[in-house]
């Protein structure tokens, strides 16, 4: 929903290696922060938002790669279902924030109301005008009890978000990301500019505000989220535990059953290259 169309690219593409290396880098303090977070409490609740294929789940995927599942996690909510239709518009998104010690991701959030609902008119404009009401008294009550709340929106341009959808369309692995509802987004490309305009006269307030990513270059925009995100959160290393690996003991008691008495699965990959 930026506005900017045909934006020219300020600098180069960083170049793989650069990229992996810092990446990598990056990735050990993601683990670093993650086990402050847990030896602390703290709650860290990261929303990110953008266009279709404007490269958020890309970065959200390199934020949690190496993270612990059990005290981080993904949240990618579907379609409401009915009875989530009949609650409090933020009920459904209280229930999956994080608890102490716990990392939530959110690959898109209550913004929804703000963006595809509102463009695509799946909202009333008196539900889209109370939502942009309520927002900034949510998160405050949110900032007010501890969490941490970083919200970001992925920049994308027309015309690498024209060279995405159509990479996608020839590709099986990615196909599905291809939905009408994201297709209809170069249609109302100016619908959507508008909508996220107001979203951000209304709920980028000081105790919340919205980082913008520019991410026409995935992995300039990967990079920079996620040092950004570390910068956000005060945490400090922690030494781990000095952890001894045993010796194996001989095993004089068991004998193991033969193969031939369990299900193998076929092994396929002794047959690559025949």
């Amino acid at each position: 929903m930026s506005g900017k169309k045909n934006r020219d690219k300020s600098h180069k593409r960083v170049p793989k290696d650069l990229y992996e290396a810092e990446l990598k880098r990056l990735q050990i303090e993601l683990v670093s922060m993650q086990q402050w977070v847990a030896a602390t409490g703290t709650r860290v609740l990261v929303v990110f938002e953008g266009r279709d294929a404007a490269g958020k789940g890309g970065a959200i995927k390199r934020i949690a790669q190496y993270l612990n599942p059990r005290t981080a996690r993904v949240v990618a909510l579907p379609t409401p279902s009915e009875r989530e239709k009949g609650q409090w518009y933020f009920q459904r998104y209280i229930e999956r924030l994080p608890t102490a010690g716990e990392i939530v991701l959110m690959d898109r959030s209550w913004y929804n109301r703000a963006g595809v609902e509102r463009v695509m008119e799946y909202c009333t404009p008196e539900q889209h005008s109370l939502f942009l009401k309520q927002t900034p008294v949510f998160e405050r009550m949110l900032v007010e009890d501890g969490i941490i709340l970083i919200k970001y929106w992925f920049s994308v341009s027309d015309k690498e978000q024209s060279k995405r959808f159509a990479s996608r369309l020839d590709d099986p692995m990615r196909r599905w990301k291809l939905s009408s509802t994201d297709l209809q987004s170069i249609t109302r490309w100016e619908d959507y500019s508008r909508a996220k305009d107001e979203m951000f006269a209304h709920t980028d307030i000081d105790e919340a505000p919205w980082w913008t990513i520019e991410s026409d270059d995935k992995r300039a925009s990967r990079l920079n989220t996620i040092a950004h995100l570390l910068s956000q959160v005060p945490y400090e290393p922690i030494s781990p535990e000095d952890v001894t690996i045993p010796e194996r003991p001989t095993a004089d008691d068991y004998e193991r059953p033969p193969r031939d008495s369990q299900n193998l699965v076929p092994d396929l990959a002794s047959r690559l290259g025949r």
